[in-house]
């Protein structure tokens, strides 16, 4: 029985990254698609930054490793 605390802990947690990066990767394209559309931002830019925007996810998601259940 310990251990569905833990798991129910867990998703929980997974959750909340779940949401924190679709909060980011919404901010990311609010900010970059009107810069594009009024051809204020390069392709090069662009790319770059969905680049640095998948990194930023997968590292974020990378936080959960740290969880220690108790």
């Amino acid at each position: 029985l310990a251990l569905v605390a833990q798991a129910l802990d867990l998703s929980g947690r997974t959750v909340a990254k779940i949401r924190q990066n679709l909060f980011w990767a919404f901010a990311y394209n609010v900010a970059g698609i009107p810069l594009a559309a009024f051809g204020l931002l390069s392709p090069v830019v662009a790319g770059a930054a969905m680049a640095l925007s998948s990194v930023s996810v997968m590292a974020n998601a990378l936080l959960l490793r740290r969880w220690k259940g108790s």
